[in-house]
């Protein structure tokens, strides 16, 4: 198992750097939910290996994403996040490990809108991959590849950070990629591995301890 030095960082975008909690409690108001049935719901579905398009699939059959993204945006009602969403400890992470010479990269699966949307963020980045711009989705492994490519770092280099163990850290190990797993957010509670978190370098409840632990790992 690989532990050797660490010289770039990746992080995923929904629930590692963005709370995504307002997002899915505006699609319960849209489909006519209680915020915390669907939430609830939510839970359910991850729990037996479900997505959150089976999510809204559940509370309107024959769900039709891009024509109620239409229908949302003709309404006026927002899409995505903006600078309230982005957790709180998220800024100073990134500048931190910036600030230690590395390099620091966001990639994530997220819409083509996104790319805007967090680029108004003006989060410290060295790149910032969209799935829907590179037309590579998390957890195939090319996703990985373009990570690695765009930092020129071979894996066993590369710390990727996320909150899901099916489309972070697995595939990111698999990869040759060390991994940080972030418990936070509906799939970072409630997805366990203890295999894939043996695996990983480190296990997160905040990003805030993130560089403090990268400088440690790399002095060692």
């Amino acid at each position: 198992m690989n532990r050797g030095p660490i010289k770039a960082v990746f992080f995923d975008i929904g629930e590692t750097l963005i709370n995504e909690g307002e997002i899915y409690g505006r699609w319960a108001d849209w489909l006519g939910v209680p915020r915390h049935t669907f939430l609830a719901k939510l839970g359910a579905v991850l729990a037996t290996g479900g997505t959150h398009m089976d999510l809204l699939e559940y509370f309107r059959p024959g769900f039709d994403l891009e024509k109620e993204e239409r229908l949302r945006a003709a309404a006026g009602i927002p899409a995505g996040f903006g600078p309230q969403d982005l957790y709180p400890d998220a800024r100073d992470c990134l500048a931190a490990l910036r600030a230690q010479g590395l390099y620091v990269g966001v990639a994530g699966n997220q819409p083509v809108r996104a790319a805007e949307q967090f680029a108004a963020l003006g989060l410290e980045a060295d790149v910032v991959g969209i799935s829907d711009v590179w037309g590579l989705s998390k957890p195939d492994r090319r996703f990985f590849a373009r990570c690695a490519a765009e930092c020129g770092l071979p894996p066993e280099e590369i710390l990727y950070v996320g909150d899901r163990i099916d489309n972070d850290v697995r595939p990111a190990l698999a990869f040759g990629m060390q991994a940080a797993f972030l418990r936070r957010g509906p799939w970072g509670h409630i997805q366990h591995d203890e295999q894939a978190l043996r695996g990983c370098t480190f296990v997160l409840d905040d990003l805030a301890v993130l560089p403090e632990l990268v400088a440690r790992h790399n002095a060692a």
